[in-house]
């Protein structure tokens, strides 16, 4: 295969293919048609690879040892510069691209969390004569604008007064709170617009104008069972946003308590490593993870396994028309988050992962002359701010040499910018099953 590609003989059978109309286009098609991890052959060019050498020496000027940073920089099948990169070291939150990775192979980029809201007693005269039941389902982003669309689509029900409690049940969490108790003592206040915290009343105030304040009173206190009772009548099916949308938001802010959620319902952080692993195509030695989020240097990536990682996610995106840039942020765009006070370069889709000593990125960056580039680099060191900004730097540099793509392509554009519609509001999204 090395002298397949060395010979020019593939790039000719791409272009009678029609899949080659120029150059770089070889190499996005070995990137999303063969192993995400494929490497055909080592760069001839020496620029990154020296480029690199010299942002190694210039860590050395700061006391950093070189085999503790980790830099892998890959174009297609071409492997552009690597230092260490075949070892597994502290990633941070690269984590997350493991655990986004994993639930998209199980769950795909459509699925929605359901939440069932039911009733133990008749509803006369807005009055329901019993419990008001949630049946959790692993939501890790049902935040106070799902609630308070529930309280809403309650009170269109005609329900304003609940005589008995509020039962929670099954996987339901509010606002990252996992515990059951405190999640739902988070919906009743939700759920009754006279009650609201300061932080209801000012997460109400981003919601669309015109959107009605719930008025749903609970006599009783909040209860979790284990189990639901079987003897309630659904009242309504809450759908949860796209997997996807889900994980752009857990990205953009890195959040560590969604990405446990998630990783938890996956079934642990060893289901995670494996699916990951497997779905990339890697040494399984090369992902090793204690936890979905990426607290605590336990966790540990291989810059190579965190590119093979995101190419697998480009791929199991595809036949969605979705791309990497729906599920991290863009450069440029996404001004958010992690992305606040970063230099990185427009249009390069990322994610951040920083600990007390542990500073890294990776994602893909757009050129000219090269394509797609998806690079990680993980550094250790407790500068973590200079190090960021070492980062930018070695990235900005080696587009000058490569060129910035003259418009952003189509394999790395937000499906948003390809006038594709958002998904509905919280309040579109719950389906009334049963009326008072």
């Amino acid at each position: 295969m090395l002298q397949l590609f060395g010979s020019g003989l593939v790039s000719l059978w791409l272009e009678m293919a029609g899949l080659q109309p120029k150059p770089v286009d070889a190499l996005e098609f070995f990137t999303l048609n063969s192993r995400p991890g494929l490497v055909l052959t080592p760069d001839t060019h020496p620029f990154a690879a020296n480029t690199v050498q010299e942002y190694l020496r210039q860590l050395e000027t700061t006391g950093l040892v070189s085999n503790a940073q980790g830099i892998w920089l890959q174009s297609g099948p071409v492997l552009l510069a690597n230092n260490q990169g075949t070892e597994p070291l502290p990633a941070a939150s690269i984590t997350k691209v493991a655990t986004s990775l994993a639930a998209l192979k199980t769950w795909g980029p459509n699925h929605q969390f359901e939440t069932l809201v039911g009733a133990t007693g008749p509803i006369n005269n807005g009055v329901l004569h019993g419990d008001l039941v949630i049946q959790g389902g692993g939501d890790p982003f049902f935040v106070w604008e799902e609630a308070i669309a529930l309280g809403n689509s309650l009170n269109r029900m005609g329900i304003k007064q609940i005589t008995g409690d509020l039962v929670i049940s099954g996987n339901f969490a509010m606002n990252y709170k996992t515990n059951s108790l405190q999640a739902g003592q988070l919906l009743q206040q939700a759920i009754n617009a006279t009650a609201w915290s300061r932080e209801a009343t000012a997460q109400y105030l981003t919601m669309s104008q015109g959107t009605p304040r719930p008025q749903v009173e609970i006599a009783g206190t909040v209860q979790v069972a284990s189990l639901p009772n079987p003897k309630q009548i659904l009242l309504i099916r809450h759908r949860s946003l796209p997997l996807s949308e889900i994980l752009k938001e857990m990205n953009i802010y890195s959040n560590n308590e969604m990405s446990e959620m998630l990783a938890q319902n996956l079934g642990g952080a060893q289901v995670v490593q494996s699916t990951a692993a497997t779905a990339a195509v890697v040494p399984p030695q090369e992902i090793q993870l204690v936890n979905g989020s990426g607290l605590g240097v336990e966790n540990r990536i291989s810059p190579r396994a965190a590119c093979a990682m995101l190419m697998a996610i480009q791929r199991e995106l595809l036949p969605s028309q979705l791309s990497v840039a729906d599920l991290f942020p863009v450069s440029g765009r996404d001004r958010r988050g992690t992305m606040e006070a970063r230099r990185i370069p427009q249009a390069a889709v990322i994610k951040t992962g920083t600990l007390r000593d542990v500073s890294a990125l990776a994602g893909v960056i757009p050129t000219r002359d090269r394509g797609l580039v998806w690079f990680a680099i993980i550094n250790r060191g407790t500068n973590v701010e200079g190090l960021r900004t070492r980062q930018d730097q070695l990235l900005q540099r080696l587009l000058t040499q490569w060129q910035a793509a003259s418009t952003t392509p189509a394999a790395i554009t937000p499906r948003s910018l390809n006038n594709t519609p958002t998904p509905l509001g919280a309040a579109s999204r719950n389906e009334i099953l049963s009326g008072g």
